[in-house]
């Protein structure tokens, strides 16, 4: 039988071990409570890491690097402070092999500090995840858990069975949230090309940030949309209201929409609660190749820092700087290819910092390629849409500076000359 105490009592001094590496949950699913207790603690712990994927509460700074180590595999949301400062150390993997780095003991996970709620059955819910801290939490030396009854009770994140919680603590506080990102015009016209490439009855994903939330509000006209995903933000909630979410057509999940994780709001968080028609799965589910190549005219939508003339894409780095991550999106281009009429989509602005940087560019920066050359399908900007799959470089090229701001499309011309000529 696990242990019970108030929050307000909880001294992880007593738990945690210098050298001890300490699993925090992603996104939403961030027990705040015990995030509190760490940084209060951090001092008489002595130093220990923490592993992080995206953060949105801001809980963790650059200052509480004095005891703590950080690493993880995203530079999302507040941990870009961390990253700025040098202190994230990231692990370069593909989301789907996240659980099995913990599973095989390939990554350490000493401490896990969960967040669930508690439904009126008893039954435990992650509610905001299904993830990797499960398999850490099955290797850990001690798992804590925040039971916050503002989390919502979602279908397929009940806590499994072969979970201890070795401590548990009580509380009722907001989850932490990620706000929709404000709509300008540049995302509302990228939008609507990738909207044009969606035909009715397909199956989407989606990922983080403004590009995502315009493409979904400008898909609310289509007719029978499914959604399998790895994480789902609130625009899931008004393509659902509008109708056009059914997951009507898919062979498998018919009828329910899948994701990994809820990156949202309270909105989000009340359309997710004992929502039939939700339901989180894990990575090996939400990015599995077995299961993606099983849903026809899968369109997997993705978004970059920059697109080189050849289709190479960096999602991860900018300026030697890291801002992303390597996430899922080879996983679910990879599986949009297999999908029988399948599609992937790299959506990004043409410009940055003003419309002074082209994101397109004759080589990508940092030397960092997150996706393939070779395994890219389709660029999208707000002046065109380059179709790259099966061209050769000379063709993908030409493309490539048709969708670049009008005012790089001298240089990059210039730039791209040696693949230019060998294509006449």
């Amino acid at each position: 039988m696990s242990e019970e105490i108030a929050a307000a009592a909880l001294d992880l001094a007593r738990y945690i071990r210098p050298g001890d590496t300490i699993v925090i949950g992603q996104g939403c699913a961030e027990a705040l409570s015990l995030s509190e207790a760490l940084l209060r603690a951090r001092a008489a712990i002595g130093r220990c890491r923490v592993f992080l994927g995206p953060s949105f509460a801001g809980s963790f700074r650059p200052e509480h690097g004095d005891h703590l180590a950080f690493s993880g595999y995203a530079a999302s949301g507040s941990n870009q402070a961390l990253a700025r400062a040098g202190l994230l150390d990231i692990v370069p993997c593909h989301y789907s092999e996240l659980p099995a780095l913990f599973r095989e003991r390939r990554r350490a996970a000493d401490i896990v500090l969960l967040q669930a709620v508690q439904a009126a059955d008893g039954r435990l819910f992650l509610g905001m995840a299904n993830d990797h801290q499960l398999d850490a939490a099955r290797r850990a030396r001690m798992v804590i858990a925040e039971i916050n009854d503002r989390v919502p009770e979602t279908p397929g994140s009940e806590l499994p069975p072969d979970i201890r919680l070795d401590l548990r603590v009580r509380s009722s506080r907001a989850p932490a949230m990620l706000a929709p990102a404000a709509l300008a015009e540049t995302e509302a016209a990228i939008a609507h090309r990738v909207a044009a490439l969606v035909p009715d009855g397909a199956t989407i994903e989606l990922g983080i940030g403004a590009l995502p939330d315009a493409i979904l509000a400008t898909l609310t006209s289509h007719r029978d949309l499914g959604i399998h995903s790895g994480m789902l933000g609130d625009g899931v909630v008004a393509l659902a209201q509008s109708g056009a979410l059914t997951n009507a057509r898919k062979p498998v999940d018919r009828g329910v929409t899948i994701g990994g994780l809820l990156f949202g709001t309270t909105r989000l968080f009340d359309f997710a609660h004992r929502n039939p028609a939700l339901r989180l799965m894990p990575p090996a589910y939400t990015h599995g190749h077995q299961v993606l190549r099983q849903l026809p005219d899968f369109i997997a939508i993705n978004s970059a820092i920059e697109a080189d003339l050849t289709g190479q894409v960096n999602g991860e780095m900018l300026g030697g700087a890291y801002l992303g991550a390597v996430g899922g999106q080879v996983d679910f281009l990879r599986g949009a290819l297999a999908s029988p009429g399948g599609r992937s989509i790299i959506a990004l602005p043409a410009t940055a910092k003003g419309g002074t940087v082209s994101r397109i560019v004759p080589r990508l920066g940092d030397g960092t390629v997150t996706s393939l050359r070779s395994d890219m399908d389709t660029i999208v900007t707000e002046h065109g849409t380059a179709e790259l799959r099966g061209l050769s470089l000379a063709e993908r090229a030409r493309r490539m500076i048709a969708i670049a701001a009008p005012r790089f499309r001298e240089e990059l011309e210039r730039a791209a000359y040696p693949l230019l000529k060998a294509g006449e």
